[in-house]
């Protein structure tokens, strides 16, 4: 029995959904968001200001996608209400972010400079100025972590130094380096 599925997701102020055939449509004050489901194996209904998911049998594939859904669905009423943000820091020496217009340069200990194009509907800030942190949000969960996970890809954190780009949150486990004869 899914705990996740069965859920009962309430509505935020502001925001309005709307389920036509196999596709629900969450519209709020920072953007809009679309979701195709599974109409033959799960059942959306808006009733006032809940959304519950239900399935239609007790496949295995139903029962995943019947949870799968309804985090979906609550991801959405979160990002057009609120928004998602992704932090990231970057550490050694010479590595820094740069932004310039809608190009994010990252310099991290290449012998060139690594370029990325935003993409539309997502944010990056860099907080007071510091060219070491990043701060990357939207509307769309999806869209932000894959762009932080492709920032973070270009150097990964390595676990003796310490060196990379990591995400804020993240706890790099550090090992004893060599040890002198």
């Amino acid at each position: 029995m899914s705990r996740i599925g069965n859920r009962i997701l309430t509505i935020p102020a502001g925001v309005e959904v709307n389920v036509e055939g196999n596709k629900i449509t969450t519209k709020g004050p920072k953007g809009t968001l679309e979701f195709n489901f599974r109409k033959d194996s799960v059942d959306v209904k808006v009733e006032g200001t809940e959304i519950s998911v239900s399935r239609k049998n007790d496949l295995k594939e139903t029962k995943q996608l019947h949870g799968t859904t309804n985090s979906v669905i609550n991801n959405m009423l979160i990002g057009v209400s609120e928004g998602f943000k992704r932090e990231l820091e970057i550490n050694g020496v010479g590595y820094r972010f740069q932004l310039s217009g809608n190009k994010l340069s990252v310099f991290a200990g290449y012998s060139h400079q690594v370029d990325l194009q935003i993409p539309a509907g997502i944010k990056v800030e860099m907080p007071d100025k510091s060219t070491t942190e990043l701060v990357i949000s939207g509307y769309d969960k999806q869209a932000v972590s894959e762009f932080a996970s492709n920032v973070r890809k270009i150097r990964k954190p390595e676990p003796y130094k310490g060196k990379g780009i990591k995400f804020k949150e993240e706890h790099i486990r550090r090992k004893e380096g060599k040890k002198a004869a």
